[in-house]
């Protein structure tokens, strides 16, 4: 169960890199922010699997590499959801391909955040772990009452149209938003993420939801949660609103 009732999230964590799970590991149950998680650590998906319907085995959230030997990442999020449709599944991959991107985002993962150095990408996983978890699974593309502010974004990349909610978000006056790009509204890092994994999707006429980081005009960061529509003229149509880092 969730850490918002006072108890500590489990996580499973499957990766054939065991240095790389220690240091998911470490990182996760030593997170500063506040959030309360045990972590075990699995190399073979055949042992996740046998950790999920193992008797007495809850886990809150799985964190996945993509590229694993006799399964992939995606492969894996199937088998899960045919016993386990509600359970989040967040990939935590170094898949950079716009081709691989593309077929993460459309498998219904819950999540998905590339693997980088420093430790600034393990605190982004924490984060990223607290929301799958807080958003009861794959992210509910049809909740759009929740994601009220929209801004307008032109095949050239900068915005046309935001309306009050939606700058308000940034730091913004709606009037200070036409104009800008979008790369100007998140930090670099989710920059590289956006036009690696999300762009090949939306531009080919898909959509895309999920979470992401914003980034304000004073400089500081916020999680997100968004919604982009290609709409027929090219544009995308984007709904934002930002989450309450102290929800769960």
């Amino acid at each position: 169960m969730s850490d918002s009732s006072g108890d500590p999230i489990h996580v499973l964590h499957v990766d054939d890199d065991p240095r790389l799970c220690e240091l998911v590991e470490l990182y996760l149950e030593r997170d500063r922010s506040g959030l309360d998680c045990r972590v075990r650590t699995e190399t073979s998906t055949t042992a996740a699997f046998d950790a999920i319907h193992s008797d007495g085995a809850t886990f809150d959230c799985v964190v996945s590499d993509y590229r694993m030997p006799g399964m992939n990442g995606i492969e894996f999020l199937e088998r899960v959801r045919e016993t386990h449709p509600e359970l989040p599944v967040l990939l935590f991959s170094g898949e950079e391909t716009n081709e691989v991107a593309a077929e993460i985002i459309n498998a219904g993962v819950t999540d998905y955040l590339r693997k980088g150095y420093g430790t600034e990408q393990y605190a982004m996983l924490g984060r990223r772990v607290r929301h799958a978890i807080d958003s009861d699974g794959q992210f509910d593309a049809t909740r759009e009452t929740e994601l009220d502010g929209v801004g307008v974004v032109g095949p050239d990349g900068h915005y046309r149209d935001a309306d009050e909610s939606y700058a308000d978000c940034y730091g913004y006056d709606p009037e200070e938003i036409p104009g800008k790009h979008w790369a100007e509204l998140h930090p670099d890092e989710e920059v590289k993420h956006i036009r690696t994994h999300v762009w090949p999707v939306v531009r080919d006429g898909g959509r895309w939801s999920g979470h992401s980081e914003g980034l304000r005009a004073d400089g500081t960061t916020f999680t997100e949660s968004k919604k982009v529509t290609t709409l027929e003229d090219g544009r995308l149509r984007i709904a934002v609103s930002e989450l309450d880092e102290s929800d769960g």
